[in-house]
C-alpha cells in the first residue's frame, strides 16, 4: 500500500473509537455498489453467524491442534 495509506491509517487509528466508527461508516457509505456478502441487511447473515458460532463449540485452540499434530507425528 502507499505511504499516504499508511499515514492515514495511523492517524485514523489514533482517533477515539466513536470517531473511528463514524469514519468507517462514512467510508462504507461512499462505496457506490455494496460488496456482496457485506450487507448487515442480508436476511441470511444472522443465520450464518449463528451457525458459525455454534460450530465453534466443538473447536479447539491452535495450540491444542499443534499439540495433537505433534503427538501424531511422534507415533
Amino acid at each position: 500500500m502507499s505511504a499516504a495509506h499508511d499515514e492515514i491509517l495511523t492517524s485514523v487509528l489514533s482517533l477515539p473509537e466513536a470517531d473511528r466508527i463514524l469514519l468507517a461508516t462514512e467510508i462504507l457509505d461512499s462505496v457506490a455498489e455494496p460488496m456482496p456478502g457485506m450487507s448487515i441487511d442480508d436476511s441470511n447473515l444472522a443465520e450464518e453467524l449463528n451457525r458459525r458460532h455454534a460450530s465453534m463449540d466443538d473447536s479447539i485452540s491452535a495450540s491444542e491442534l499443534f499439540s495433537r499434530l505433534d503427538e501424531i507425528r511422534r507415533k
